[in-house]
């Protein structure tokens, strides 16, 4: 028992020695270059962003609040997120239980007929009676792979950064659909408005062409003018199947997008109840190193990365195995569970130094180090991207309230144009051109208007999503 005992602390303090040592890295956050503050974006007062708001809180049309609910609890994309972190937690606890060994229990019989002519089937005759020996055996045997040189800390460190990984990139897709859910619904806000445009157009030409037609019957004009009218009122007129036929293609995408069947969708907002909104909160782009989920994913891979590199390093280095096992053997089935007659012990332990592999350990390692300067690059690039997405999505916010004022004095001043062409031509001092260029002028610039203004809000989306909004 003493032995036992002894050979057991000199094991543990071998085990110590070994597991002490760390070879390897340790993680550092990957240096990448930043700006003091966004292009044309004014100094920030202080480090808050959009970027932190609950999409509740940004988004406070309740049809979209609605429709945003709906696509985080059914949106497949997401739903497929969630499994894969939920299957990544698992590899995780299995990662936890690495430094543990391993126990088997193990209950054999065996029965072996060996040639009267070998050594061991004389034997059985000549003592046994038997052309035949058995064995039977039941252990407990335990295996303890010690993997030194801190190779046990950095299989756990791997694995957590791939699970929080799975969570960032669940994020990401959580902030896309909720974008992309923002933007379809503001795209049907525009059909509708643009749906409308085309039937008071619509209208209007028909007032025109009755118009015209009492003026060709009085002889004031020919029958090419009421052709060319009626050319322009069957232009306004298909127009409407046509946005009509978008919006149920939008809408379709729409409930599909949300995890629901394709059908229509209530809503009570117009395109112009909704303000764009003209300054946002950006705060300072080292934000985003933590509140875009994408980035801060990719900052991830690179600390898994790290790890494996430290793993494959460690496989080089000499490895330490424990093994032990106890339990009950015999060659007669009586004498089996005869205790202490038929009980064994074991125990044992080893050293294994890798030598020549033909280069396969050398290799790992140079791969991983390579990989893992690829995940920095790619961490780098993240950054970059983000960035600049933030100083895009700024830059249309701006210039688009500045094309949406100037279009907003375009149709002020071809709605009035119709009004005075209309007037002018009963009076005989305007042509019946002047008339249908009026109308064609202002159905486009009233189109052009609603666009604009569907590009606003896609803008401020697309702000919102590249600060991190989105997945709170």
């Amino acid at each position: 028992m003493t032995k036992h005992k002894n050979l057991l602390i000199g094991l543990s303090l071998l085990c110590s020695v070994f597991t002490a040592c760390r070879v390897g890295k340790d993680f550092t956050r990957p240096a990448a270059v930043l700006p003091e503050q966004y292009r044309h974006a004014a100094a920030p007062a202080d480090s808050s962003n959009i970027g932190s708001l609950s999409w509740k809180v940004f988004f406070t049309d309740p049809v979209l609040q609605a429709l945003i609910d709906s696509a985080i609890v059914k949106n497949y994309d997401l739903q497929i997120g969630l499994k894969n972190v939920a299957a990544a937690a698992q590899t995780l606890k299995s990662a936890r239980m690495a430094g543990l060994p391993e126990l088997n229990l193990q209950v054999q019989g065996n029965r072996n007929w060996s040639s009267k002519n070998s050594l061991n089937g004389s034997l059985s005759e000549q003592f046994m009676g038997t052309a035949y020996m058995d064995d039977y055996n039941a252990n407990l045997g335990l295996t303890w792979e010690v993997m030194a040189w801190g190779k046990i800390s950095r299989m756990k460190e791997a694995e957590l950064a791939a699970y929080l990984q799975t969570e960032d990139v669940s994020r990401a897709v959580q902030s896309r659909v909720v974008s992309e859910v923002a933007q379809g619904y503001y795209n049907l806000l525009m059909l509708d408005a643009q749906l409308e445009i085309a039937q008071q157009n619509l209208r209007l030409n028909d007032s025109t062409l009755q118009m015209m037609r009492l003026q060709y019957h009085a002889g004031q004009i020919n029958t090419l003018a009421i052709e060319q009218t009626e050319t322009q009122r069957q232009t306004a007129a298909a127009l409407i199947p046509k946005v009509e036929q978008q919006i149920v293609l939008q809408e379709n995408a729409l409930r599909i997008l949300t995890g629901n069947l394709p059908g229509a969708i209530t809503r009570h907002a117009r395109l112009t109840d909704i303000n764009p909104g003209a300054h946002f909160a950006t705060g300072i782009p080292a934000a985003l190193l933590t509140q875009r989920p994408d980035v801060h994913a990719s900052e991830l891979a690179v600390k898994e990365a790290n790890a494996r590199a430290g793993i494959a390093q460690a496989s080089m280095y000499p490895a330490l195995n424990i093994t032990a096992s106890v339990g009950v053997n015999s060659f007669k089935a009586y004498n089996w569970l005869n205790v202490p007659g038929s009980l064994f012990e074991m125990v044992g332990a080893s050293i294994a130094q890798p030598v020549f592999q033909q280069r396969k350990l050398k290799t790992a390692w140079e791969k991983a180090k390579i990989e893992r300067e690829k995940s920095i690059l790619e961490f780098q690039k993240a950054v970059l991207t983000a960035v600049g997405e933030v100083s895009d999505a700024l830059v249309k916010v701006d210039k688009l309230q500045a094309q949406r004022e100037m279009t907003q004095v375009k149709v002020d001043k071809s709605q009035s144009a119709v009004r005075n062409a209309g007037m002018l031509f009963q009076s005989g001092m305007a042509t019946y051109l002047e008339v249908i260029t009026a109308q064609s002028n202002t159905l486009q610039s009233e189109l052009d208007l609603a666009a604009i203004h569907r590009e606003q809000l896609e803008a401020t989306v697309a702000l919102y999503r590249a600060l991190g909004g989105g997945w709170k």
